[in-house]
C-alpha cells in the first residue's frame, strides 16, 4: 500500500520559483494552494491558521462543532471487536471487513496493517461500545462461535 508523505510550507512574501521547481525534482507534487488577503473592516474573530482534522473513525461532523455517529463506520468498529474477540489475526479480520464490502475511509480495502492502526481508536471507543445492547448480542453470538484460524 504506498504511502503518501505531506508537508505544509508557510510563505512569507513572494513565491520562489525556483524553490518550487527544487521540490519538484525531488518528487513533490503541488496538491493545494491556500490564498489570503486582509480585508478592510472590523477584526475577524477566526483563528489565523485553522487546524482542520478528520474527526475520529465511527464519527462525522454534524455542525461546525458538533459530532454525530456515523452508522456505517460504527458498524465497521463493531464488527471489527467481534472479530478480535475471536482471537483472529489481523489478516483474517481484514480479509473479513473486505468480504463484507466495509471499506476504509479513504475507500481502500481493510489490509492487516489497516486494521491494526485501528486498535487505538477501538480503545477509545470501547467503553461506548461496550455499553449498547447490540453489542452484548454480538459478543455473546462471536463468544459462542468456534475459534477463528490463526
Amino acid at each position: 500500500m504506498p504511502h503518501t508523505e505531506r508537508i505544509r510550507q508557510n510563505v512569507s512574501g513572494e513565491m520562489n520559483v525556483k524553490e518550487f521547481k527544487d521540490f519538484q525534482r525531488q518528487g513533490w507534487r503541488l496538491v493545494a494552494v491556500e490564498w489570503e488577503r486582509e480585508l478592510a473592516g472590523e477584526e475577524s474573530s477566526a483563528p489565523i491558521d485553522p487546524v482542520f482534522e478528520n474527526p475520529p473513525f465511527g464519527t462525522r461532523v454534524k455542525d461546525a462543532s458538533t459530532l454525530e455517529t456515523d452508522p456505517k463506520e460504527t458498524e465497521v468498529l463493531l464488527t471489527m471487536m467481534e472479530l478480535l474477540i475471536q482471537d483472529g489475526p489481523y489478516s483474517f479480520i481484514a480479509e473479513e471487513l473486505n468480504r463484507r464490502g466495509y471499506r476504509t475511509r479513504q475507500g481502500s480495502v481493510w489490509t492487516p496493517v489497516s486494521v491494526f492502526q485501528m486498535l487505538p481508536r477501538l480503545i477509545e471507543a470501547g467503553p461506548s461500545i461496550f455499553s449498547t445492547n447490540e453489542w452484548q448480542r454480538r459478543r455473546n453470538q462471536a463468544l459462542q462461535r468456534p475459534r477463528l484460524p490463526v
